[in-house]
């Protein structure tokens, strides 16, 4: 079924916000609103207005704007039309996986044989899982990858309507396309149902590895998102149980941009109680495809209970500035900004709160030797030279100073000691002007 089409045709103002008088074709009554989905990117805001900035589907005429309810209409709407410029407003929670993980499980597919077949008394250390049920696995897991990924196209923005609209379990692939923006969205991070056991990872003593990030930037351009709550949502980590003792993770990134990606801004999102949130380029080996590229912007986001990756960085020059990183008490927590192959992290003007028994010095993390600059920082209200602290109280990790640019997409730059107010206040899903 073809989703429903919203006809757009007044615009106003409403206290200052840009709003949209509806007709709405079928049975939804019609309604005024401020239209976020016909809003761009502002000139000079971050990475991804460069050039020709990113205006998503605000070219759509009206047989390109969409509403809709389910996964199945969402991926249609995503199809139709090819790349010619689309809205799709996504209306109330629309879940990728609601008839559950055995919906996807191969026939045959027995976990509690697997975790026997595998388990390391039996199979050991050496090699990794092979055999049929390692092959149902793989067959289950195809299954899922085909039901939960949609693949955004060029020219598109998808927004969430009123509060509390968005989208559960499903992964957002916006690869190798132009001008895309997202916004007002609560996106759970899709859970993998059939992660694999690695018995030769993290030094043999082995891991479970999974798949799925909510948001995939993969060699893509322009892209904006905007004010979206990302979080594990229903299936947080402390909930995951543990085999051969190791927590069978089912999560992945929430936000990852990788593979030649380039011109993108992250604004006003709230990112909360999630493990590994952001990478920046995903490989050591990926300079042939990242070098001069991955340049994002990321202002005016909320970091609430991550216990690393916000982000983790490679080759890009990423534009930090007031975000506000939260770390709470007794959370698993790693570090805040990955320094790692041939990055250049610009870090200015954020905000940190850290508990007792945090030191500053995990803020930072190096992965590899790159430089960066992080100035005009404060951490519990007070300002901090978040390098020297590092270099202080992490042996053997010694950062360097000077990233060796400035940026100069910018909009307003607010007092770092403001920034927990303002961004707790309207960063996230529902909170737009």
């Amino acid at each position: 079924m073809r989703p429903r089409i919203w006809h757009a045709h007044v615009m106003t103002s409403v206290l200052g916000c840009t709003a949209l008088v509806l007709a709405v074709t079928g049975p939804v009554a019609h309604a005024q609103d401020r239209d976020l989905a016909s809003e761009t990117l502002a000139a000079g805001d971050g990475w991804g207005s460069e050039g020709a900035g990113t205006t998503g589907g605000s070219a759509a005429d009206a047989a390109h704007v969409y509403t809709v309810t389910t996964w199945e209409e969402f991926k249609a709407a995503l199809k139709d039309g090819g790349s010619a410029p689309k809205i799709i407003k996504v209306k109330g929670v629309i879940d990728a996986v609601s008839e559950g993980c055995d919906a996807f499980a191969a026939q045959g597919y027995d976990f509690q044989q697997y975790l026997a077949d595998y388990d390391p008394a039996v199979w050991g250390h050496d090699n990794p899982v092979s055999g049929e049920q390692e092959d149902l696995r793989a067959a289950s897991a195809a299954n899922q990858d085909q039901a939960i990924k949609a693949n955004v196209p060029a020219n598109t923005t998808i927004v969430g309507v009123g509060k509390g609209s968005g989208i559960l379990g499903g992964s957002l692939q916006i690869k190798g396309v132009d001008n895309v923006i997202l916004r007002n969205l609560t996106i759970e991070a899709p859970i993998d149902c059939f992660p694999q056991w690695d018995p030769t990872d993290d030094n043999k003593t082995g891991a479970w590895n999974s798949e799925y990030d909510g948001v995939v930037v993969y060699g893509s351009t322009h892209v904006w998102i905007d004010h979206n709550t990302l979080t594990d949502g229903r299936y947080p980590d402390s909930t995951l149980p543990s085999y051969f003792g190791k927590v069978y993770q089912q999560h992945d990134g929430l936000v990852d941009i990788v593979r030649g990606a380039n011109h993108v801004t992250v604004s006003w999102n709230s990112f909360k109680d999630h493990d590994k949130t952001m990478l920046i380029g995903n490989s050591d080996s990926a300079g042939s495809t990242d070098s001069g590229k991955l340049k994002v912007t990321l202002h005016h986001n909320r970091f609430e209970g991550i216990v690393e990756r916000a982000p983790r960085v490679r080759f890009g020059q990423v534009d930090s500035y007031n975000n506000h990183f939260v770390v709470t008490k007794d959370q698993p927590f790693a570090y805040v900004f990955g320094i790692g192959a041939s990055s250049r992290l610009y870090a200015t003007d954020n905000a940190f709160s850290l508990p007792a028994g945090v030191g500053v010095g995990k803020t930072l993390k190096k992965w590899n030797e790159a430089p960066l600059t992080a100035g005009n920082n404060y951490v519990n209200g007070k300002l901090t030279d978040l390098i020297a602290v590092h270099n202080a109280e992490i042996p053997g990790e010694t950062l360097q100073s000077g990233a060796g640019w400035t940026p100069t997409l910018r909009t307003k730059v607010d007092s770092p000691r403001a920034v927990p107010g303002i961004v707790g206040s309207r960063a996230g899903a529902g909170k737009v002007c």
